[in-house]
């Protein structure tokens, strides 16, 4: 494989912390900022020295990167370019909350070489908003995404559904009308040790199915096509950074609690297809701790690809996965892919094995029997990097 071409950069603030959310995350204050800045300078040099690039894709995730000011972003983004040359030649990601810019903030974005804005929508209706914990309302949501357009910016949205006392098509009818050229639609999900958890708030199963089924229905019509199991996109506006992720890529990582996907170093085990790298949270980060290193085997490797590869409108190419990781999926996994192939879950397209429509709904139980059938295969469940 060809050495890292993308990086994702974590920015821990937030200008609030919402009771749904797991990511590493904190509200600021200006001592911590500081400190981050310069100990992500630092840790841009060393990584960009053994990794000189230059980048085809940046994504700086959070967190809420947009609650930076102009100067410390600009800090940011000199580290970057110092260490590289540049930002992503392809595709420069920023996520933003609605409540933190402007016409006039975007444009300045888009000048320093943004390309792309993730905007945290969530929601269009003002109660949803208020029980997921977000501070803007439906329409500053709205009126974020076409200011992020009007500053020439191509614009992804979030939309989180199964949400108690929604309406789901209200929604994605908003989002896939609104002029957005991607939208990212996530289940709600309620994680240990979050404010929803410690609330008690629970998801209905059957509504987040139907709320799946409905959100590729509304968008399509809206010319949006579902490309990834939680991602859509007009044509040509997929996610290049993304994709780096469900192709299995080498990336790079900066900042607490980011997670990367290197080549193998000397030191590393010869049996080694790539190492997974994460930093640890921002105390330890900043004395500084080195990232946790795991290193990858071709086992490991082939069910990561399927787990993501699955989750793709690509699939998985089965050639290209053994020339890579030396595991023939027809071989290593002969029972899963039986009963998936015979209850029409998934389907060979000459090479390539892709989820059908019904295997899509039901890729969790899919991919658990390719697990069963390898018992290595649970190592590999925890392993991935989470698309943003």
């Amino acid at each position: 494989m060809e050495a890292p071409r993308s990086l994702y950069l974590h920015v821990p603030f937030c200008p609030q912390v919402c009771p749904y959310c797991d990511f590493h995350k904190m509200l600021r204050n200006e001592p911590l900022v500081a400190a981050y800045l310069g100990r992500l300078e630092a840790e841009a040099a060393v990584l960009a020295e053994r990794f000189p690039g230059p980048l085809d894709t940046l994504y700086l995730g959070g967190g809420t990167p947009s609650h930076l000011d102009e100067t410390e972003l600009a800090r940011v983004l000199h580290a970057v370019r110092s260490g590289w040359g540049g930002l992503g030649g392809a595709e420069t990601t920023l996520e933003a909350d609605p409540g933190t810019f402007d016409l006039e903030r975007a444009a300045r974005w888009r000048e320093a070489g943004i390309t792309r804005l993730s905007i945290g929508m969530q929601s269009t209706q003002d109660d949803v908003l208020r029980f997921l914990g977000r501070s803007h309302s439906g329409a500053e949501a709205l009126r974020a995404l076409e200011v992020g357009l009007a500053a020439g910016l191509e614009v992804s949205v979030d939309v989180i559904t199964a949400v108690p006392g929604q309406d789901a098509r209200g929604d994605l009818e908003a989002a896939g009308a609104s002029g957005a050229q991607h939208v990212s639609v996530y289940t709600l999900t309620v994680e240990p040790f979050t404010p929803f958890a410690r609330r008690g708030v629970e998801v209905d199963e059957d509504r987040a199915a139907d709320d799946f089924d409905l959100a590729e229905e509304v968008l399509a019509r809206h010319g949006l096509a579902r490309y990834e199991v939680s991602n859509h996109a007009r044509p040509g506006f997929e996610s290049r950074h993304n994709s780096v992720y469900w192709r299995g890529d080498y990336w790079l990582a900066l900042g607490p609690s980011a997670a990367g996907f290197e080549p193998a170093a000397p030191g590393d085990p010869p049996w080694a297809l790539g190492v997974r790298t994460h930093s640890p949270p921002i105390k330890r980060w900043l004395r500084p701790e080195p990232a946790e290193r795991t290193p990858v085997d071709g086992t490991t490797l082939a069910l990561e690809l399927l787990m993501t590869g699955l989750r793709t409108r690509e699939g998985v190419d089965v050639g290209r996965l053994e020339a890579r990781t030396g595991v023939d999926a027809r071989q290593r996994y002969p029972r899963a892919l039986e009963v998936a192939l015979e209850h029409e879950l998934l389907a060979f397209e000459a090479n390539t094995l892709r989820a059908t429509r019904a295997g899509t709904r039901l890729l969790n139980a899919v991919l658990r029997r390719f697990f069963e059938e390898d018992p290595a295969g649970a190592l590999a469940a925890g392993a991935i990097q989470a698309e943003r």
